[in-house]
């Protein structure tokens, strides 16, 4: 039996839905071979950090208690620190996830006073409690604080408003901005590494000592470098998103300026210890491999995306990024404009998961977000963005963000069983 019976027998697919899977795969072969490209360059930092730091299996020993000269946790943060271009970095697994590591970076660096503009549009919706621009005063957010918040939107097209971050930033004189690189709910395009840094090149020319501040979450390794090679002083993300390559179970990391670092670190665990103390608990190993596939498992979850974009733009979706566009994180939207394929498209990704196949996902009240959020993630590690999920908040244009894929020919399924059931709303 060959592959396209199998399917056709076994998962109860269309003709009409396989032929339309096979004409999108022909038309993104060249992106394909830009993602691999991307992904042997950054095996290649990889696998040169690891040899320049020496690793070997005296790293993967587990340390307990206060975790005192733990070698593979000091050695692995060397390790992310050469491979981001960064001075240091802080990699712990009880980083809980990316908001854990971004609000650590905002703590840790931001005093009573000081102000905080964001200059990519509003922050991810988990952070604005962290700010205080949502949620109850005293819960201990940033302007609980007296840290102030200002924001500077973008421009209709989705392009930073160059001329009015300048102007904050001289009017505001910010001690830090925060930029975030993937969109989030939204429908903006995704900032390159570089593009990044073009932003952070126009802060610091109006105010050089401002502190950049990066929320890198599902970008690491979907360019050849990261923003911290393009003036960034800290960024930060997840390991159960890119960086952990699938194996990491839970943690996360920031990377950026030494001194800057070291206050994250104090804020982490107290002031006067930093990173000095945490055991690793036998964790070690799976970060360290983790990030040894951390490249090529993003490359397949890059794929994964472009043919989704394939698939649902010659359904007739509206779809960001486009097919035929060079990818700068693994996120891919497409916009259904109605509730229902937001909800049976989910469905379809769950139903293609290695894990929990066969539940229905449905919309509810998920802590730290304004509208109720559908989210459909069969993983092996609960939650994870580097594996195949697909979510969305239940509110017009109605846009499912779909990303991860350990494999490229298992998230495959997933697109397929999601089309075929968009395919049978729209007959």
């Amino acid at each position: 039996m060959n592959k396209r019976e199998f399917i056709k027998s076994n998962f109860n697919i269309s003709e009409s839905v396989l032929d339309l899977i096979d004409e999108a795969e022909k038309s993104v072969k060249d992106n394909f071979a830009h993602i691999e490209q991307m992904a042997e360059i950054n095996q290649l930092k990889v696998m040169k950090a690891f040899s320049d730091n020496r690793v070997s299996d005296a790293h993967f020993v587990e340390t307990t208690g206060y975790g005192y000269d733990d070698l593979g946790r000091d050695t692995l943060d060397r390790v992310y620190a050469q491979v981001f271009d960064a001075e240091d970095a802080l990699v712990r697994h009880n980083f809980v996830n990316g908001t854990h590591t971004i609000s650590t970076a905002l703590f840790g660096v931001l005093r009573t006073g000081d102000t905080l503009l964001a200059v990519t549009g509003k922050p991810y919706d988990t952070l604005e409690e962290v700010i205080g621009i949502s949620g109850e005063a005293g819960n201990g957010s940033l302007a609980d604080f007296g840290i102030k918040y200002a924001q500077v939107d973008l421009l209709p097209n989705g392009q930073p408003d160059f001329d009015s971050i300048k102007k904050s930033v001289g009017d505001l004189q910010p001690k830090a901005v925060m930029l975030q690189r993937s969109k989030g709910y939204g429908v903006r395009p995704t900032f390159s590494a570089e593009e990044i840094g073009k932003i952070i090149t126009a802060v610091k020319e109006v105010k050089p000592d401002t502190i950049a501040i990066v929320d890198n979450c599902y970008g690491e390794f979907a360019d050849d470098k990261e923003p911290t090679a393009y003036g960034a002083d800290l960024i930060m993300g997840s390991l159960i998103k890119n960086p952990g390559g699938g194996l990491a179970p839970s943690g996360g990391y920031i990377a950026g300026r030494k001194d800057l670092i070291e206050l994250c670190a104090y804020r982490l665990t107290s002031v006067g210890i930093g990173k000095e103390c945490g055991a690793s608990l036998g964790f070690n190993r799976v970060l360290y491999q983790g990030l040894f596939f951390a490249p090529h498992i993003v490359s397949q979850a890059l794929k994964t995306a472009v043919l989704c974009a394939a698939v649902f733009e010659k359904l007739g979706f509206s779809v960001n990024p486009k097919s035929n566009e060079i990818r700068h994180d693994i996120i891919q939207a497409v916009q259904f404009d109605d509730k229902d394929k937001l909800i049976a498209f989910c469905g379809g990704i769950q139903n293609g998961a290695p894990i929990d196949s066969f539940v229905t996902p449905e919309p509810w009240d998920m802590p730290g977000y304004q509208d109720q959020v559908i989210m459909a993630a069969g993983a092996f590690i609960q939650g994870a963005s580097i594996e195949l999920s697909a979510d969305g908040p239940i509110r017009p244009p109605y846009v499912a963000y779909m990303q991860g894929g350990l494999t490229y020919e298992s998230a495959k399924l997933g697109i397929v069983i999601a089309a075929n059931k968009i395919m049978e709303i729209i007959k």
